[in-house]
């Protein structure tokens, strides 16, 4: 019966395709009614596995469009997170997600997903919505990542519990913006061939504004992203700052379930650039586990799903200054040395 439902959503999806093709999704955004909402229940049996965890897999010496970790690098990460976390959130469909899905599924590991779908930039438009420069090869490349999260979430049930498309494609700072009815062609791609719930994720300062209340309505939830300590946060202000902002969001989109996509804190932080100006707060492993201890109790006391940005520092993220912020936001490092936040198997599920 499974197998009967995912052929019927597989050819659902490429009727969609097939219209969709030539424009990169259903530019017509305002015509369709307001999808019935999945729930999104982060749960296995009777545990809450809200508190999550983001995960980048890729090593030094990888990064995405290069080299990928091999199943025995990411079975490794499964086994240092499993402890930790029951829940991640990775970023893209096509590569290494499918490598992790096969592992947890092989290994019988108790450890869900929430699914990205990497969107790039289709086209850009002047402010008179006039299209001034067209990017073919990553449409494809975009249609592509909705073709493989379909496959992998009717392929993994059970595991994938959501399916996220796009990143920060639409709060006004991205490098890879994407014109809303884009993204929403991509959404509506997407919801039509699968069963589990689907959402975008996007930074608080895109979900805090009127506009996005037209993509909100094609969503089951909210995925939100807000870090304190790049909004200029001291610690013992991160906690009422990320209250502040759900509130906001929530009051923009009431009746939406909004789930923090990232959060985090950073252990080093370089002294130059746009980072020096607008970090404030201090950068540390002390720091982070405080920072981590508290989101993690608020978030048990709220039930509120938060997913911590992120499990493992990224080396090949940022500039080449090995201090860039960027490569330091993770709970393990590179090398998959816990920092402080971990190294006493704090949050144990």
């Amino acid at each position: 019966m499974h197998r009967f439902r995912r052929i019927l959503a597989l050819l659902a999806a490429t009727m969609v395709f097939g219209f969709a093709a030539g424009c990169g999704g259903d530019r017509q955004s305002g015509t369709t009614a307001a999808p019935t909402v999945r729930p999104f229940e982060p749960v296995a049996g009777d545990q809450w596995l809200g508190n999550a965890i983001c995960y980048g897999p890729h090593r030094d010496g990888q990064r995405p469009g290069g080299a990928s970790p091999s199943a025995a690098e990411v079975r490794e990460d499964l086994q240092l997170m499993l402890p930790h976390w029951r829940l991640m959130r990775v970023y893209g469909a096509v590569g290494v997600s499918e490598t992790i899905l096969e592992v947890i599924r092989a290994d019988s590991l108790p450890m869900k997903v929430m699914l990205g779908v990497w969107i790039d930039v289709e086209e850009r438009r002047g402010a008179d919505g006039v299209v001034t420069e067209t990017f073919g090869e990553a449409a494809v490349a975009n249609r592509r990542e909705v073709a493989a999260a379909i496959r992998l979430a009717e392929s993994y049930p059970g595991i994938v519990l959501a399916v996220s498309v796009g990143n920060e494609t639409q709060v006004s700072w991205s490098a890879h913006r994407s014109p809303l009815d884009i993204l929403i062609g991509h959404v509506r791609n997407v919801r039509a061939g699968v069963s589990v719930p689907v959402t975008v994720a996007d930074d608080f300062n895109f979900w805090n504004r009127p506009e996005s209340r037209e993509l909100a309505l094609e969503l089951d939830f909210l995925t939100m992203h807000a870090h304190p300590l790049w909004n200029g946060q001291q610690l013992d202000e991160a906690v009422p700052w990320l209250e502040e902002q759900l509130e906001v969001v929530q009051a923009v989109n009431p009746g939406r379930l909004i789930v923090l996509g990232e959060t985090g804190w950073a252990t080093t932080v370089h002294d130059q650039g746009e980072q020096a100006e607008l970090i404030k707060g201090m950068a540390g492993e002390t720091e982070q586990k405080v920072f981590h201890d508290q989101i993690r109790a608020w978030a048990e006391t709220r039930r509120q799903t938060v997913f911590s940005f992120e499990a493992f520092d990224e080396n090949w993220k940022g500039g080449p200054h090995p201090n860039e912020v960027e490569k330091h936001w993770g709970l393990f490092r590179a090398d998959r040395s816990p920092k402080q936040a971990v190294a006493a198997g704090v949050g144990t599920p």
